[in-house]
């Protein structure tokens, strides 16, 4: 099991677990299956940054990763 730092932004914080500041994972947890372990609809996740980096659902997460994940966001 490893840790990491977890948000959820705007429309997902409502997915977020009691204790997200040190959640414990499977090693090897891909960002895709984080998503879906959590209950967020595919489609509802826009941006993934891990550490301040842009990445991609593949990204496999390690111990002490900070992970941020937004919606869609419209501007006008």
């Amino acid at each position: 099991m490893i840790k990491i730092d977890l948000r959820l932004f705007v429309t997902l914080s409502g997915y977020l677990p009691e204790k997200n500041e040190c959640l414990e994972i499977h090693e090897n947890t891909t960002v895709e299956k984080l998503i879906r372990d959590l209950g967020i609809p595919d489609e509802l996740v826009k941006l993934i940054f891990i550490n301040g980096k842009r990445q991609g659902k593949t990204y496999h997460l390690k111990q002490g990763d900070r992970v941020g994940l937004f919606p869609p966001v419209g501007g006008g």
